[in-house]
């Protein structure tokens, strides 16, 4: 038998044995392109333009455009990445279900666990946003505030933030009632912080000042990439996409769609919105203020009306990405337990919701934590390196992919291969590099915990070791990989189907890659 570093499930075998639990419990497929989009557009629009942008300013100046725009490179060349992946292997493990069907167990584990940085240590970080931007709101149209010790992080005159737990419960109790409601209201606050944003572009251009995006690089390209690496935070978020494989009607299509389009829209708005804000006001001001966009529209129009605007409109913003990226954290988990990976809780879908109910309780009571007592940036840096990490891994395995299943149906291929995902992993260390010592030290201890983890209790659980005792790279030729005879329990739920352009459940016949 191999090692479980080399234990690789089939791109055929994890179609099989997704949409449901191992109690035959099934997830609803009812998420369309619009609501894709908006559900994309939720999870990355949030705390890191409403609040990250002037961490941004302060490393770069004016050259901050910039700063987002390489960040945005990056993105694209992975989301080319995603977009191939998304629609080839449609299920909601995303990166970690990628690299199990091209790396192996071990390392597939290890990209679960940077996803708990990318999703659940991510959506703590956005929750600190919410109390300072609450106050604002609070400020501007009732004229109280919450107490700083009770709004705000430690390190900025906090001791428990308050706001941010309240808006992580939030989330967990619209999640667990359902992917219909939770698609609606993620698709309305879209729309809002949508509208806010380009408000805030028109009211900020009124007062642009050429002579304030001067000296434009002070800090030269160190200053720029370090820029960059923090505005990467910004575009967090748009892989979740690829989360909602198992609940979207026509997977293979709309997910590679709504990847380009998310990040297309996302970085024309961050830009236009960079140069706005330091056009109406200098970077120096600029910096160093969580809530810049509201002091700005509040200089700019003399009154608090706009503040008040700006306010609500992250308010919603931020609470539109906790409940995103807390569903991605979920259904991740939820795959990771259906191999046995962790716990069998995680995987327990309600017969009546058709949502991992306990997972997301839990998801959200442990994640509250962090986000009550964790500084800001400290969360935001090693967020940004686990997440790069995750997307060069992704890089690799469409390259990995392309060698050992040929033949496999895919809707998206990644334009100018293998030119894009070599650039991807190329600029996705080159920003991991610009997080700094600290933050990788911080890295590397995260990944060894993690190692540890996985030889106690993965390994041990898999349900590849556990199910058939044979390591299924072992009765595969290469690039010919089977799915896996089927484990009992995993037949879909009534009322649960797969779209037509899927494999069946397990214990239906499941058809070749070329028929599929």
């Amino acid at each position: 038998m191999r090692p479980s570093s080399l234990r690789i499930k089939s791109p055929d075998q994890l179609v099989a044995e997704a949409g449901t639990d191992l109690e035959g419990h099934g997830l609803r497929r009812s998420l369309g392109l619009f609501q894709l989009v908006c559900f994309g557009v939720g999870a990355i629009v949030g705390t890191g333009i409403f609040v990250g942008l002037s961490d941004t300013v302060a490393e770069s100046g004016p050259a901050s455009v910039l700063s987002f725009a390489l960040a945005a490179v990056t993105c694209v060349f992975t989301a080319f990445s995603f977009a191939e992946l998304g629609g080839a292997i449609p299920v909601s493990g995303s990166s970690y279900s990628y690299a199990y069907a091209t790396l192996g167990e071990r390392t597939a584990f290890l990209v679960g666990w940077c996803l708990l940085l990318e999703y659940g240590v991510s959506v703590s970080a956005v929750a600190v946003g919410w109390g300072q931007y609450l106050n604002e709101l609070l400020q501007s149209t009732l004229g109280f505030h919450l107490p700083a010790a009770l709004s705000n992080p430690p390190g900025a005159g906090g001791i428990v933030n308050v706001p941010a737990v309240v808006v992580m419960l939030l989330a967990a109790t619209l999640l667990v009632r359902g992917i219909r409601e939770s698609a609606r209201a993620t698709a309305v606050m879209a729309v809002v912080k949508i509208a806010v944003l380009a408000l805030f572009c028109v009211l900020a251009f009124t007062a642009f000042r050429a002579h304030n995006l001067t000296p434009f690089a002070a800090s030269g390209i160190s200053g720029i990439t370090s820029g960059a690496s923090v505005a990467f935070f910004s575009y967090i978020g748009f892989d979740a996409i690829t989360t909602a494989g198992e609940e979207v009607k026509n997977p293979r299509r709309d997910i590679p769609a709504a990847i380009l389009a998310c990040i297309g829209i996302v970085t024309v708005l961050y830009c236009v919105v960079a140069v706005a804000a330091i056009g109406a006001l200098s970077a120096d001001q600029v910096a160093g203020r969580p809530a810049a966009l509201s002091v700005i529209v509040d200089r700019v129009t003399s009154s608090g009306l706009g503040a008040a605007v700006i306010a609500f409109g992250a308010v919603v913003a931020i609470a539109s990405v906790v409940l995103t990226v807390m569903y991605g954290q979920t259904r991740i988990l939820m795959s990771m337990s259906r191999d046995g990976l962790i716990p069998r809780v995680f995987a327990r879908v309600s017969p009546k919701t058709a949502t991992p109910v306990a997972g997301t309780w839990i998801v959200a009571l442990v994640f509250a934590v962090p986000a009550a007592v964790v500084p800001l940036d400290v969360v935001m840096n090693l967020t940004t390196i686990g997440t790069l990490a995750v997307m060069a891994v992704v890089n690799v395995s469409v390259m990995v992919l392309r060698r050992t299943r040929p033949a496999l149906s895919r809707r998206f291929r990644v334009p100018l291969y293998p030119v894009s995902p070599i650039l991807g992993i190329g600029f996705c260390v080159y920003l991991m590099y610009g997080t700094g010592l600290a933050t990788w030290l911080q890295f590397a201890i995260f990944l060894a915990v993690g190692a540890l983890v996985y030889a106690l209790y993965g390994r041990r659980h898999s349900r590849l070791q556990t199910t058939t005792g044979v390591d299924i790279a072992d009765t595969e030729g290469p690039g010919q990989a089977a799915a896996a005879a089927p484990s009992p329990g995993t037949q879909a739920s009534p009322g649960t189907s797969a779209p037509s352009d899927l494999p069946a459940p397990s214990g239906a016949p499941v058809d070749t890659p070329q028929q599929a």
